[in-house]
């Protein structure tokens, strides 16, 4: 098996003879996003090169060939920024994944973690709910329909209307359609594929295959019955995050683990400051803003942080994941109409690391700032320094 191996945004060169043609174009077509492909020409001194955009993961390309994408940052920042991206944090059994080499390890660890609690809620019995339903049948249950018998009353079955209790619920449908995705992943070894595949098998003859995505894992409602399956969603969701489209790689279908780093700092950012803002302010992400005489015209708003006491927005805030050498009039002045369109006289551009020229001045009547949440060190002392920044 050929591996190679990738970091954010630095180009890695390769003999002419160390891609097909095939497999080279597989890359450029399949994941064109994550990965920019040179192909060999005289400009490329008839190698090809390779560069990671801004993604970290593992992309099966074929049978004998895969690409690992390392992050710039340090595993173990990489591992805290998932956790509070993601919520795992406060599930209280993460400690030993620390210890993991790579992305993939600690992927695989979590993917036995989930299966491990599938396995024991599946001892206990999964959760069930009294869902409607309606058939035909020889005999009554639950409501008869009157009218039905009334139009056919030659019809020797009867259309009921009736619950059924039953653990084909989207609560088991989400652990069932995430386990599916591990196991045709690729990822997992022969240590863990067993366990993933136990899981699976359980849940598959209670409930319907159905598909879905990171978004349906999260703002669930929970009751004494199913609260333990919050934390197995937020597993969910990790997974259903990071599984790239399915490739055939020889007779088997796989499905890339891909992790979209500036998708990642921006949740990581507005998770990190919801745990640890003072109490005065209350943050709300993705942000929608409508403008147009008919509102068909909409603006997306990384985090809009805002004043308890008076209810108006503090400081509107765009994460950039880059490390420019000073930030661009573009983003200047997306942010500082992020903040003309909230009334907000407060718009800060942050970035993962110092830059060379920073800014704080008024555009308009707005202040302009860039301040970062340096990844490069201890993450906990990096946050408190980014507050105290930010509403100093």
């Amino acid at each position: 098996m050929r591996e190679y191996e990738l970091t954010e945004y630095i180009p890695k060169t390769l003999p002419r003879g160390g891609l097909s043609e095939i497999e080279g174009e597989r890359i450029w077509r399949e994941f064109g996003t994550q990965v920019d492909v040179q192909f060999p020409t005289p400009k490329t001194k008839y190698e090809w090169e390779l560069r990671s955009e801004g993604w970290v993961g593992y992309i099966p390309v074929s049978s004998d060939l895969s690409l690992s994408l390392r992050p710039k940052v340090a595993l173990e920042n990489l591992f805290h920024m998932l956790e509070y991206a993601y919520r795992l944090k406060s599930l209280k059994f993460l400690a030993g994944l620390m210890s993991c080499d790579s992305l993939d390890a600690y992927y695989r660890q979590l993917a036995r973690i989930l299966a491990r609690r599938v396995l024991e809620r599946g001892r206990k019995g999964f959760y069930r709910a009294y869902i409607d339903d309606s058939d035909k049948l020889p005999y009554l249950r639950g409501r008869m329909d009157i009218l039905a018998l009334a139009s056919a009353p030659w019809q020797a079955v009867l259309l009921c209307h009736y619950q059924n209790h039953t653990p084909d619920v989207v609560e088991n449908q989400i652990l069932n359609w995430t386990l599916r995705c591990i196991s045709r992943s690729g990822v997992c070894n022969e240590d863990i594929a067993p366990e993933i595949r136990k899981a699976y098998r359980m849940l598959q003859p209670l409930v319907e295959l159905t598909s879905f995505s990171a978004k349906d894992c999260v703002d669930r409602l929970y009751n004494r019955l199913n609260e333990d399956y919050e934390p197995l969603h937020a597993l969910c969701r990790f997974f259903l995050e990071h599984s790239g489209p399915t490739l055939s790689v020889g007779t088997h279908k796989v499905l890339p683990f891909l992790v979209d780093m500036d998708r990642l700092y921006e949740l990581f950012i507005y998770e990190w400051l919801a745990a640890n803002l003072p109490s005065r302010y209350f943050l709300k992400p993705q942000e929608n803003v409508y403008i147009g005489p008919e509102g068909d015209l909409k603006f997306i708003i990384d985090i809009v942080i805002y004043d308890r006491t008076t209810g108006e927005p503090a400081f509107v805030a765009d994460t950039k994941y880059k490390a420019p050498d000073r930030p661009s009039t573009s983003d200047i002045a997306q942010v500082a109409t992020y903040a003309n369109l909230k009334d907000c006289h407060n718009a800060v551009l942050i970035y993962p690391q110092p830059i060379s020229h920073p800014i704080n001045d008024m555009v308009g009547n707005v202040r302009v700032r860039t301040l970062e949440f340096d990844l490069s060190g201890d993450l906990e002392a990096a946050g408190q320094v980014f507050v105290r920044r930010l509403i100093g």
